[in-house]
């Protein structure tokens, strides 16, 4: 995969095929990877944050997770083919895990949300091991949890805890955990239990999905998207204008409108 910076963050240029198979081919060879997807919030943030920016560096593989970040990249000429959701990214690696008989830790959510998550997944998919979970809600005893994730024997990790607090659990705890694999997922528990309904597909292909997120949530999300929008936006446009005035330097530098 082909690694490119975008507003100092690194990101995997990957389709969704590329990205499970590559993510596969190294658990296969019991390889440690950490996988994070980057959507206008987090990208945003870690622009002043930079424990948060280590902790997406340290990554093994950066997707990006939401429109605006992918028609970002591409404003500014980067070969980003398609989206790679999380939620999505989270259903494609339980049916591979599925298939290879590969254990699996849900960590995150509340108590019910992860309870009901850790059933859902077990209907859907034929033949997966769920060999632990455990809710989010931890920070006082972690050595406890980690030491329950190590001693169930999985090989992939999923984490609904929410940024940074999963950035950093992550980072703190990797060495000990003992999987292969380990992601963040962000709200995926809350719409695999039902707790909150996905935009329907054309809001996620229009990158409308955050305005469906607000809808159902406007107490706590909607300084998150409108905040964070507008200072992305903000950002593109600098960088925009940098590009146009870059090129008109370099054309007048070569005798550019002679």
């Amino acid at each position: 995969m082909k690694r490119v910076e975008l507003f100092s963050c690194p990101v995997d240029i990957a389709t969704m095929n590329e990205t499970v198979d590559w993510i596969g081919a190294r658990i296969e060879r019991q390889q440690f990877t950490q996988h994070v997807v980057i959507n206008v919030a987090k990208l945003v943030h870690l622009q002043t944050d930079a424990e948060l920016a280590a902790s997406v560096r340290a990554c093994d593989i950066v997707n990006i997770d939401g429109m605006g970040v992918v028609w970002g990249a591409r404003l500014l000429g980067l070969p980003v083919r398609e989206r790679v959701a999380g939620i999505d990214l989270f259903e494609r690696l339980l049916q591979m895990s599925a298939q290879r008989s590969l254990p699996v830790f849900l960590l995150g959510a509340t108590d019910t949300v992860v309870t009901r998550t850790a059933a859902a997944v077990s209907t859907r998919y034929a033949g997966l091991r769920i060999v632990g979970y455990h809710h989010g809600y931890f920070w006082d005893d972690e050595a406890a949890v980690v030491d329950m994730i190590r001693c169930s024997g999985a090989r992939l990790l999923f984490v609904a805890i929410t940024s940074p607090k999963k950035e950093m659990f992550i980072d703190r705890w990797k060495e000990q955990l003992g999987v292969d694999f380990v992601m963040g997922v962000g709200g995926t528990f809350d719409v695999v239990a039902g707790k909150v309904r996905r935009a329907p597909r054309w809001m996620q292909r229009s990158g409308l999905e955050w305005a469906y997120r607000v809808a159902q949530e406007p107490r706590r999300m909607w300084k998150r998207y409108f905040v964070t929008n507008n200072r992305f936006a903000l950002m593109l446009l600098k960088a925009r204008i940098a590009m146009t005035l870059g090129r008109l330097h370099r054309g007048a530098a070569g005798g550019y409108g002679k």
